[in-house]
C-alpha cells in the first residue's frame, strides 16, 4: 500500500471537483480524502501502487467537465490507513487561487427543467455541479455555500439528500436549491405581488403584447423585447436613448440561430458551448429579425439562453405564443455599468421598461455578457467578461508580489496580478459619472478579498482626468502610470506570454502622449523596462474638442484645411462636409488654435475617411463611423492593390496623402466601397513599413488598440508584416480594445516592482 498526496490547481472551485475525485476513489477502491483548501484541491490516495496511478491518470484525463486542471504536484507521503475516501470540510490556506466564471446551464438541467416529472420542473434556479452561477454569488472562498449568496436559502430535506449523495449530480453542488427552498422571482413594485408562475407568465405576455421588460439574470439586469417586433425594437431606441448602436439578440435554441443566421463550425461549439456568450454572426438575407435590432448592420450578436429564467421566458406552460427571439439588451444606462439590483433599476432604468421581473438571489460582482468576434477561425473578443473572467493569465516569466491595475476610461476593466498570475476582471463599463468609479472600486476591493491579494502599488494610466486614476489614487497605494498606448502592446504581449522586445502598432481613438498631445497611430519600440516612439502617424489638429470624437466631419474638415489650403472651403462644401455652422468658423478655430488639440488618434482618421466618403459625417456611438466604413470596404470585389508611392516620411507615417487621395477620387466619383477599401489598405500598408522601418533587427510586431478590433485592418497588417518576414502577435480571447489595457498595466507593474526600478 502507498499513500500520495497529491495537490490539484486549477479551475476546481465550484465545478464538482470534490465529489468527481470521491467517485473516482470508489470505482477504484482507493482510500483517503480530498479537501478543498481554496488555492487547490489536497488529495490524499492510499492503496496499491497500480490502483494509484489509475487513480492520478483519471483526475488528468476525466475531471469535471467545467475543471480546467494547469498543474498537479504529487508527493509521495507516509500516513496511517484509511477506512474509507471521505471529503473533509473546506479550510483556507495561501497559495494561487482560481475563481471559476459563471457557468451556463447544462443539458441535463435543462432537460430537467421542461420534465413535468421532475421536481424541479419549471424552476428558475435550477443548476447542479456542472453548471449555474459562481463568480456574481461568491463572497469569499472556498467556495461553499455558507460563502455564497445562497446561504440565505436553506435547503430543503429532499435538497439536503442530494446534496450529500456522492451519486447525485447535486453532489456538493453549493447553489443547489428548488422550488420549495430556492429563491424566488417576482414582479418589481407590483400592485398584485405577483411571483413565481405568476410573475413569468405575465412577464411573458407583457413581451409577446410589444412591451419592453428588464429581466434579472445571473449577473446583472437585461432589457427584453420582440426582435421580430419593429417597433417594439424602435420604442426600446427611444427609451434608451440609443440610435443606431446594435442591440444583441437572444435565440431560443439552435434551431432559431439557423434560420436568421450564417453558422461555421467553429462558432458552433461556443455558441452551444458552456460559456454562452453573445458572438456575432453574419446575418441571412431572409431573416425576419427587424431591421432596428441591427440598423445598416451585416452582422448580428447572438446568443443562447444561459440562465434557467431565460429558457423559461422562451417556454413555459401557460399558452402564450411567444417570439423565439428576444432583444437581449444590457440592463443600464449607455455605456456605464450593469444594474444588478432592484435599487439600481429603479434608479436607472425602471422609464424604459414595462415590466421588471426580478428575483431576491443577491448579485455580489456584476458580470455582463462577453463579446466575442472571429478572426481566421479564433475567437477575437470584443468584451471579456461573463464566463471568462476572472481567469488569469498565467506568464511565464516569474514574479513575486502584487499590483492591481485599474485599465481605462472606456469599456473598462481591471486587472489584480499576484505572482506570476493575471487576473483581468469582468466587464465594468464606460467610467464617465461616479456611478462607474464607483462599480470600479467596489468590483475592485471585492476581487482582492477573493483573491487574497495585498497589492504593493496600483497601476493607472498617464491621463490625470480620468475617473480610473482617480480611483487608484483613493486606494492609497503608491502609483506607476502608463502610457496608455503602451499599456495595449503589453496587453498582446501579455496574452501571448511574449516578454522580448517587440515592435508595436497600436492603432487606438485617444490616449494621452508623453508629450502632453493627443495619440492613437502609433508605432513603438517596446520592452518591459519602457518604450521609445519610433513612428506615428501625420499629427493633425483635432478642432472641437470632445464633441469631435462624435462628429467626424469636424476632423474631417481640419485635415483638408491643412492639405488643400485654399482650396479647402470648395472641397469642403462639394464633400457635404458643412454640417453646421460655416467654413469660416472651422477655418478660424482650425487657425487660431480655438478648441483645439494636436492629435495622430488614429480612431479620428477613421472618422474622417468616413465623412469624406459621406458613409457617415457623425456617430451616437464609439466606433459607428469606421464599422460603418469597414462594412463598405468589404463590399468592393476588385482590384485590391493601391500605390501612393512612399508613405513614410522620416518618423511620419503619410496619411495626409492617403485622405488627399480619398477626397479626390470621392469628387470624381470613384466607387465609395473601392474608396473605403484603398484607405484600409493604405493604412495597414503604412503602419506596416513603419514598424519594419523601425524594427533595428526586431523581428516580432505585436498589433493592439481599438482599430485593430477592425478585422480587415488586422488582416492586411499582419499579411503585410509577415510578407516581410515578421512574427505578429495578436490578441484572441482579450480584447485589442480599451478593454484589455488593465492586463498591460499589471504586466508592466510587475516587472517593475520585480525590478526594484525607481517608482
Amino acid at each position: 500500500m502507498i499513500t500520495k498526496r497529491i495537490k490539484v490547481y486549477g479551475i476546481v472551485q465550484g465545478v464538482g471537483f470534490r465529489p468527481t475525485v470521491a467517485r473516482h476513489a470508489a470505482s477504484l477502491g482507493i482510500k483517503g480524502s480530498v479537501s478543498n483548501l481554496g488555492p487547490y484541491v489536497e488529495i490524499y490516495a492510499q492503496g496499491e501502487e497500480q490502483q494509484v496511478d489509475r487513480f492520478i491518470d483519471l483526475l488528468r484525463t476525466q475531471p469535471p467537465k467545467r475543471a480546467a486542471v494547469l498543474k498537479m504536484d504529487i508527493k509521495a507521503k507516509d500516513a496511517p490507513a484509511y477506512d474509507d475516501f471521505n471529503i473533509v470540510e473546506s479550510a483556507k490556506t495561501s497559495g494561487e487561487i482560481f475563481v471559476s466564471p459563471d457557468i451556463a446551464i447544462c443539458d441535463e438541467c435543462l432537460k430537467e427543467l421542461f420534465d413535468k416529472n421532475n421536481r424541479r420542473y419549471l424552476h428558475p434556479f435550477i443548476n447542479c455541479t456542472c453548471c449555474g452561477p459562481r463568480l456574481t454569488i461568491l463572497e469569499a472562498l472556498p467556495y461553499d455555500r455558507e460563502r455564497t449568496s445562497m446561504k440565505r436559502f436553506p435547503m430543503c430535506p429532499d435538497c439536503e439528500k442530494e446534496y450529500y449523495d456522492p451519486a447525485t449530480r447535486r453532489y456538493d453542488a453549493q447553489p443547489v436549491c428548488c422550488n420549495k427552498c430556492g429563491p424566488e422571482v417576482f414582479v418589481l413594485d407590483d400592485e398584485k405581488n405577483r411571483r413565481g408562475r405568476e410573475a413569468i407568465t405575465y412577464v411573458r405576455s407583457v413581451i409577446a403584447g410589444g412591451g419592453i421588460a428588464a429581466i434579472k439574470g445571473i449577473g446583472g439586469f437585461h432589457l427584453a423585447c420582440n426582435a421580430y417586433d419593429n417597433d417594439a425594437v424602435k420604442r426600446l431606441r427611444e427609451l434608451k436613448h440609443r440610435p443606431a448602436k446594435p442591440f444583441a439578440v437572444m435565440m431560443r435554441d439552435e434551431n432559431e440561430v439557423l434560420k436568421n443566421c450564417y453558422i461555421e463550425d467553429y462558432q458552433r461549439g461556443i455558441l452551444t458551448g458552456h460559456q454562452k456568450p453573445i458572438i456575432l454572426l453574419a446575418k441571412k438575407e431572409d431573416s425576419a429579425i427587424a431591421e432596428q435590432v441591427a440598423p445598416g448592420n451585416p452582422m448580428l450578436g447572438v446568443m443562447l439562453p444561459y440562465a434557467p429564467v431565460q429558457s423559461l421566458i422562451f417556454d413555459y406552460d401557460d399558452g402564450i405564443d411567444m417570439p423565439a427571439c428576444l432583444v437581449m439588451t444590457s440592463g443600464n444606462l449607455s455605456g456605464l455599468p450593469i444594474c444588478r439590483n432592484d435599487d439600481d433599476v429603479r434608479a436607472e432604468i425602471r422609464s424604459y421598461c414595462d415590466v421588471v421581473l426580478t428575483h431576491n438571489r443577491r448579485i455580489i460582482i456584476r458580470a455582463d455578457d462577453s463579446v466575442m468576434d472571429f478572426y481566421n477561425g479564433r475567437p477575437y473578443m470584443i468584451r471579456r467578461s461573463r464566463g471568462y473572467a476572472p481567469l488569469p493569465y498565467m506568464m511565464t516569466k516569474q514574479f513575486r508580489g502584487s499590483v492591481i491595475a485599474y485599465g481605462g476610461e472606456l469599456k473598462n476593466t481591471f486587472c489584480v496580478a499576484v505572482n506570476s498570475l493575471m487576473y483581468p476582471s469582468s466587464y465594468i463599463g464606460d467610467l464617465t459619472d461616479l456611478k462607474g468609479k464607483n462599480a470600479l472600486k467596489e468590483s475592485a476591493g471585492r476581487m482582492m478579498e477573493l483573491l487574497e491579494a495585498k497589492p504593493s502599488h496600483a497601476v493607472c494610466d498617464l491621463h490625470p482626468l480620468y475617473n480610473s486614476s482617480a480611483a487608484a489614487e483613493e486606494s492609497g497605494l503608491p502609483l506607476i502610470r502608463v502610457q496608455h498606448h503602451y499599456a495595449h502592446i503589453l496587453s498582446c504581449m501579455a496574452e501571448n506570454d511574449y516578454t522580448d522586445e517587440v515592435i508595436g502598432i497600436s492603432l487606438d481613438g485617444t490616449g494621452y502622449g508623453t508629450d502632453g498631445t493627443i495619440w492613437g497611430g502609433e508605432i513603438l519600440r517596446c520592452s518591459l523596462d519602457g518604450f521609445e516612439r519610433a513612428g506615428h502617424i501625420r499629427p493633425f489638429l483635432h478642432t472641437g474638442g470632445d464633441i469631435a470624437s462624435r462628429e467626424g466631419f469636424r476632423i474631417a474638415i481640419s485635415m483638408l484645411i491643412d492639405i488643400f489650403g485654399d482650396e479647402a472651403e470648395a472641397k469642403c462644401n462639394e464633400l457635404g462636409l458643412i454640417r453646421q455652422g460655416s467654413f469660416k468658423t472651422y477655418k478660424t478655430m482650425h487657425d487660431n488654435r480655438i478648441n483645439t488639440a494636436v492629435s495622430t488618434s488614429c480612431g479620428r482618421l477613421f472618422d474622417a475617411a468616413s465623412a469624406i466618403l459621406g458613409i457617415r459625417y457623425e456617430q451616437s456611438f464609439e466606433g459607428e463611423a469606421a464599422i460603418a466604413l469597414e462594412f463598405k470596404a468589404m463590399e468592393y470585389e476588385g482590384d485590391k492593390v493601391f500605390d501612393l508611392g512612399e508613405l513614410i516620411d522620416g518618423d511620419v507615417i503619410a496619411t495626409d496623402r492617403i485622405i488627399r487621395y480619398l477626397a479626390e477620387e470621392k469628387l470624381k466619383g470613384s466607387d465609395t466601397a473601392k474608396l473605403a477599401y484603398a484607405f484600409h489598405y493604405l493604412l495597414a500598408k503604412g503602419v506596416a513599413k513603419m514598424a519594419v522601418a523601425r524594427s533595428d533587427g526586431i523581428k516580432t510586431v505585436a498589433l493592439s488598440g481599438g482599430c485593430y478590433q477592425n478585422k480587415l485592418l488586422t488582416g492586411l497588417t499582419e499579411r503585410e508584416l509577415k510578407e516581410n518576414g515578421y512574427n505578429v502577435l495578436l490578441h484572441s480571447m482579450v480584447p485589442p480594445n480599451d478593454g484589455g489595457i488593465a492586463l498591460g498595466q499589471a504586466l508592466y507593474g510587475m516587472h517593475k516592482i520585480n525590478n526594484q526600478e525607481d517608482i
